[in-house]
């Protein structure tokens, strides 16, 4: 039986009418989340390229863009302890094309060692943890220290005597170091360098005797014999070292200090945009080819979401917020 012209053009038009409403009825947002994403996704990265963090992006970010069928651009904006890079993704528009790395550094140290900052972790949505890179206490190869153990009675012997290299004032290598002196009651010299590749160059030279050093500035070095890993400040040994024992095993209990990464979006991204891309970042880091090279750069690869990074940021916030204020630290 042929349907009549006419009837199915009214069927049509009906159609086109109730399709018509529903667009109308459809906020902006949800029609633009529905077309995202459409164009290449920005990851700032608050560090210079070939650093670990955008070692981390730059892996991570190639697996993530080929699940969700867009490229994902790397924006490395360093400078002043990240806070350039971290104020730029907070002022870049929340619609889930701009994410960006956040460390310690810029999520819980920053606002406790500056009066002022251009930015406050509460202007972003946590994604979710990445990866840790573990810190190790190095020393020259030619020192008389052969163990932590041996380390710790001699420092806390001699307060003032030794001096230790650090990547920067406020970086997690320096907060580790005042959390290590704080614990043992002992007293070493602050020598702040920019950047660990010149503070590790003068510690192998025998300039300084000493550094806490992570995974991605230091790991090399160690395996070649260029400095000599004493301890790891993570609470259990580390795959990338497991014959280093840790510094609760050599005299200082419940001790724990890691160079942390999580993933953010400035504050006000669709909820549904940052679940998937919290989605995506858990899948795409635990893919194993993506989990085997993070691993082997040193990483500690250990995603969480979104939720369980905004709680782990309370603690780590309440516990180097009270360091920082007991040790009197400012970098005003």
């Amino acid at each position: 039986m042929t349907v009549p012209i006419a009837l199915s053009r009214r069927s049509m038009l009906h159609t086109a009418l109730g399709a018509a409403a529903a667009l109308a009825l459809a906020s902006p947002q949800a029609l633009a989340q529905k077309a995202w994403p459409a164009k290449p996704i920005r990851w700032i990265v608050a560090y210079p390229a070939g650093g670990g963090q955008d070692f981390l992006a730059r892996h991570l970010s190639l697996q993530m863009g080929r699940q969700l069928g867009q490229s994902i651009i790397i924006d490395n904006r360093p400078g002043a302890a990240g806070i350039i890079g971290t104020d730029a993704a907070s002022k870049a528009p929340a619609d889930g094309y701009t994410m960006v790395t956040g460390d310690n550094g810029a999520m819980v140290l920053n606002t406790a060692l500056y009066k002022k900052l251009p930015y406050s972790p509460d202007d972003f949505t946590p994604l979710g943890y990445m990866a840790g890179f573990p810190l190790i206490l190095v020393v020259n190869p030619d020192s008389p220290f052969t163990s932590a153990r041996q380390w710790l009675a001699a420092v806390k012997r001699s307060p003032g005597v030794y001096s230790y290299a650090s990547p920067g004032a406020g970086s997690p290598h320096h907060l580790a170091m005042e959390l290590i002196k704080e614990r043992t009651g002992s007293y070493i010299v602050h020598v702040p360098y920019r950047g660990t590749a010149m503070a590790i160059q003068d510690v192998m030279g025998g300039q300084l005797p000493m550094m806490i050093v992570d995974t991605a500035g230091g790991l090399a070095q160690i395996r070649a014999g260029k400095v000599r890993a004493l301890a790891v400040l993570s609470p259990q040994r580390i795959a990338a070292l497991p014959n280093v024992p840790t510094l609760a095993e050599s005299g200082v209990p419940n001790f724990s200090a890691v160079a942390w990464q999580g993933l953010f979006v400035p504050k006000g991204t669709p909820p549904d945009i940052a679940a998937l891309l919290s989605a995506e970042m858990q899948k795409a880091i635990l893919v194993p080819e993506v989990k085997s090279r993070l691993e082997e750069f040193g990483l500690e690869v250990a995603p969480s979401n979104g939720p369980q990074l905004a709680s782990f940021i309370g603690r780590e916030t309440k516990f180097w917020h009270k360091l920082i204020r007991e040790r009197h630290l400012s970098l005003d």
